[in-house]
């Protein structure tokens, strides 16, 4: 595996691929890499002939006291872990390399998008994810992008900016790795202590169960005011649980595909998750 950490160096190694008619994926990370994460590898080195993993923490995508400074930075064995699962190129590009300008141009997400669910707690977020992904894929230029469904938001917005901006890479989701108690795999889950981890589940559960009970025709208000009492019974903080599309996170209409979204937090970590509904 080559690591790069320039863009003169990432530029050369990449055009070496595309002369030979490689095709590339890109699986855009913040590091602390686990299971899940090496799980999107997995699927990347399937459908491209080389891939890509960027570590990156994204300073704009993060609010004023949120967890920037203390996210965990794990580079050594993020490195480690992507050899194993044979990652063809890591990209860790500095801050100063992202945002070169003191004043960085940013993309603005459509408030349809960007300013509900987990962008109604955290204002601007969504212009920070897209504003850093579409910097890696000018970078990247990949084939191919892969994300997770944990963060189907994220995945939502990644697919529209790449249909409204015209850019030539498709975008690939992947079901969410779970821990087998049910728990979404996610960097934050260890800032979870022992008897806050054996609570975590909750969420899963109480979403899996207000899914079950929409397909069964049950109402989602007496769904929903039963999940959070559980969730409040467990410890967890309840931000929001929802019932949207799953095509542009609206009001779902009959029959249309759609998915219950929830957040809570537990202590310092942030939990959020999503179940389809069958």
């Amino acid at each position: 595996m080559t690591v790069v950490d320039t863009l003169t160096e990432l530029r050369r190694r990449l055009a070496v691929w595309r002369d030979s008619g490689t095709r590339i994926g890109l699986v855009p990370t913040m590091g602390n890499l686990h299971d899940g994460h090496l799980t999107l590898v997995e699927h990347c080195l399937d459908l491209a002939d080389r891939s890509v993993v960027s570590l990156f923490v994204n300073p704009t995508q993060f609010n004023p006291g949120e967890d920037y400074e203390a996210y965990p930075r794990t580079i050594e064995e993020d490195l480690a872990a992507l050899e194993r699962q044979g990652c063809d190129l890591a990209w860790i590009p500095s801050v100063e390399t992202m945002y070169p300008l003191p004043e960085a141009f940013r993309l603005h997400v459509p408030p349809a998008l960007a300013d509900c669910l987990c962008g109604s707690s955290r204002p601007g977020h969504f212009d920070g994810v897209a504003t850093v992904v579409q910097r890696l894929f000018n970078q990247v230029q990949p084939d191919l992008a892969v994300f997770g469904e944990k963060d189907y938001q994220q995945l939502l917005v990644i697919r529209q900016m790449v249909l409204d901006l015209a850019v030539p890479t498709d975008i690939v989701g992947v079901a969410t790795v779970r821990e087998p108690d049910g728990l979404a795999m996610s960097s934050r889950n260890g800032y979870l202590d022992e008897q806050q981890r054996r609570a975590a589940p909750t969420l899963y559960r109480v979403l899996a169960t207000m899914a079950a009970g929409l397909a069964a025709g049950k109402e989602f208000e007496a769904l929903q005011q039963r999940a959070l009492e559980e969730l409040q019974a467990n410890g967890l903080r309840p931000d929001y649980l929802e019932w949207r599309s799953a095509a542009d996170l609206g009001t779902p209409g009959p029959d249309e595909p759609s998915r219950v979204f929830g957040a809570a937090w537990l202590g310092k970590a942030r939990l959020i998750d999503n179940v389809a509904i069958p």
